[in-house]
């Protein structure tokens, strides 16, 4: 192992990896210990044995705080989207994974296709700061963005507040349709929030060696199979590239 590689990604002898704690489809459940358990955490473990490393989860609430960390030595590798506003500090992989975002709107609503949501009076719920917020700023033009600070909340939101329609991930919003009669999630998506793994800019070592882990990852079947190890539903392999 490249001495580059391990004083960028594992400065301190630990592999300290971020974890998004709110991505239900990357983070199942927890450990023996209250670890963190699932495919991200997986995917980092597998990182830190290839270093030769222990690992270290630091767990965030919400991926927003995760980048805010980027430059804070709070943590070496984050696993959260890959989106344009965070690479501005921090230097992603391409996505290993990658997640359906679409809308759903509650029974009764005129809307039935994605370019109708669009609209001016249209209020759309949807969680702060997450991945498919992110590409929402950039892209909505007309609708009104209701932000709230988790998905539960965001789904609060659209429910109490009787919005036009709530954005999400689409296995959350299957979920959230059953819960509410006649309710439809929309064909198609808006985006696929690109789950990659990053490390803070300048690292150019560091952010190689990953790039490259996850080029093999994918290929390799790894990523596949701890989708298929913990059950995931709505979690598909990235293409390569």
């Amino acid at each position: 192992m490249s001495p580059d590689v391990l004083s960028q990604l594992a400065p301190h002898g630990v592999l300290r990896a971020g974890i998004n704690m709110s991505n239900f489809l990357l983070v199942t459940g927890r450990g023996p210990a209250g670890e963190p358990a699932g495919v991200a955490p997986d995917m980092a473990r597998a990182i830190a044995d290839r270093l030769g490393v222990p690992i270290r989860y630091v767990p965030y609430p919400r991926p927003g705080e995760l980048a805010d960390d980027a430059n804070r030595d709070a943590w070496d590798i984050g696993l959260i989207g890959a989106e344009p506003q965070r690479a501005e500090t921090i230097a992603f992989t391409a996505a290993y994974a990658e997640i359906e975002a679409t809308y759903l709107v509650p029974a009764g609503s005129p809307i039935t296709t994605l370019a109708e949501v669009d609209r001016a009076g249209t209020r759309i719920a949807v969680a702060a700061r997450s991945a498919y917020d992110l590409w929402l700023e950039r892209n909505i033009h007309h609708a009104t963005l209701v932000r709230a600070n988790s998905i539960d909340a965001s789904f609060d939101t659209f429910t109490e507040g009787k919005l036009e329609v709530l954005a999400g991930l689409r296995p959350r919003l299957l979920s959230d349709a059953e819960k509410l009669p006649g309710a439809r999630v929309l064909e198609g998506r808006f985006t696929a929030v690109q789950q990659a793994i990053g490390t803070a800019r300048g690292k150019s070592a560091g952010a190689a060696f990953l790039q490259d882990f996850v080029a093999e990852a994918k290929a390799s079947g790894l990523v596949a199979s701890l989708i298929e190890r913990h059950g995931v539903r709505g979690l598909s392999v990235a293409p390569a590239g």
